[in-house]
Formats: structure tokens, C-alpha cells, sequence
């Protein structure tokens, strides 16, 4: 049984956005309030991250996680990926941090944090991390499950998804091949982007999502990577299907 739990289900600037009067990022309402996007998977005693962008210091805190078995990312974007250097209360605990990405991905993150992936003249302070290049065209294992990578593109850039038993977690895409859904047969639970309501040329909007979501028939969906032009959460989920839901900051979901 995995257990899942959403760190961030936000889009890039996160809701609300800084100094807008948009009556979404306003809201009382907790569920109207979304870090950047990311999730937390457990099983056994394993602790999984996917994604950790600019909260993840604050969502590590929020959910009470005392270790990191990994951190697998989708891609290279400063909203999956600027909270790396947080990894480091982990790392003095742990040691190096398993990280997991496409090779692409992998040389963004030695550009942009030299000073944790290099082993010359290393900061005492800093943290290391123990990487692993992963291909969409392979599986892998990791902590005693089956992880099968999913490509979906991002507009033209190539973001990796993840299936782990019958949990998928697609983020930051607009469009996925024929191939890549024959991955997604069966599952309990589908976790996929939606932006917002109108067309964007880089994200699902709400309708292609559910589109994807009819084809693939998963038991639930959950909607993640919004922003605050989806509208709010109560009424956009009086309006969605039975079997999907839109996910929101702390929840937690299991999937078999």
C-alpha cells in the first residue's frame, strides 16, 4: 500500500501570487492555498520525494518527515527544483541524498548547484547527493518496487512521470503519445496537472485533463499544479466527475 501525500499542488508562483487581488488568492479558504507542487510517497519505511521546489523546506516541516530515502525529479523547472539546497538537515543525518533524473535534468542541477553535486573543494556545510540517471525507456527499482518512467511533454520539453504499483504521478504536461498511456492500464490512482480553466499552450487546461482522465480510466484522479485561475476549489469540485477530485495542500490519498 502506498500512502500519498501532497506537499504542493500549486502552480509556479504558487497561490496566492504575490500581491494579486484576485479574488481566488484572497480566499479563507485552506484549499484555495497551494505551495509549489510536489508529493511525498511512503511505503514500509521508505520516504520518496518527487519534486522539491522553492516550499519544500516548509512542506518537510508541515508533513513531520524525519528522513529521505530519495528525491526522484520530473525536470529541470525552478519550481520542481529550487529547494534542493534543503535537502542538507537530511544529509547531515543520512549522508549523500539518492537523487533520480534524466541525464538532461541531472547536468541542469551540476550547473546550477556545482557546489552540492561537485566533490572538489567541498564546503563543509554543503550537502551531497548520490545521482542516478534514469531513462522514460526503462524501468528501475528503487527500494524494493518497480518504478516505470512516463514521458509527457511540457510543450516541447520532455518531463518524466512515474508509476510505482498502481500509482502515476504526471505533472507539467500538454501532451502524452499513444505508447506512453499503454503504462497507465489499471491503475487505483492517477495524479495529473490541470492549470486552469482557458487553454494554456504549455499545461493541460481542465477539460484536456479530464479527456486524458476518460481514456485512461483510472478508479480516481486527482488534479494537481493549479493556479488560482482554475477558481476556487469548492465550486470547481461540485463540478467535476464522481471519481476525480481536486487535490489540495496536506492531503493525503492511498493507492495499492
Amino acid at each position: 500500500m502506498l500512502k500519498i501525500h501532497f506537499l504542493g499542488t500549486g502552480t509556479s508562483q504558487g497561490v496566492p501570487i504575490i500581491g494579486s487581488t484576485h479574488p481566488v488568492c484572497l480566499s479563507d479558504n485552506p484549499k484555495d492555498k497551494r505551495l509549489r507542487v510536489s508529493v511525498l510517497i511512503q511505503w514500509g519505511s521508505t520516504n520518496l520525494v518527487i519534486d522539491c521546489g522553492p516550499d519544500f523546506r516548509q512542506q518537510m516541516l508541515r508533513s513531520k518527515c524525519t528522513h529521505l530515502d530519495g528525491i526522484f525529479f520530473t525536470h529541470e523547472h525552478s519550481d520542481h527544483t529550487a529547494g534542493l539546497d534543503d535537502i542538507r538537515p537530511f544529509f547531515f543525518r543520512q549522508g549523500d541524498i539518492p537523487v533520480f533524473g534524466s541525464k538532461r535534468v541531472l547536468e541542469n542541477l551540476n550547473l546550477r548547484f556545482g557546489y552540492i553535486f561537485s566533490s572538489e573543494n567541498k564546503y563543509p556545510g554543503a550537502p551531497s547527493v548520490k545521482q542516478n540517471e534514469i531513462s522514460t525507456h526503462k524501468s528501475f527499482s528503487f527500494e524494493g518496487k518497480s518504478i516505470i518512467p512516463v514521458e509527457v511533454y511540457h510543450n516541447t520539453l520532455s518531463v518524466m512521470g512515474f508509476r510505482i504499483d498502481n500509482f502515476c504521478y504526471l505533472t507539467d504536461l500538454k501532451t502524452i503519445a499513444e505508447k506512453e498511456k499503454q503504462k497507465l492500464k489499471g491503475l487505483d490512482v492517477l495524479v495529473l496537472s490541470a492549470l486552469r480553466i482557458e487553454q494554456h499552450p504549455n499545461h493541460l487546461n481542465l477539460e484536456e485533463a479530464l479527456e486524458i482522465i476518460e481514456k485512461i480510466q483510472p478508479k480516481t484522479a486527482y488534479l494537481t499544479h493549479i493556479s488560482h485561475l482554475m477558481g476556487f476549489h469548492d465550486k470547481v469540485s461540485k463540478s467535476l466527475p464522481s471519481n476525480v477530485f481536486l487535490a489540495y495542500d496536506n492531503l493525503t490519498v492511498t493507492s495499492s
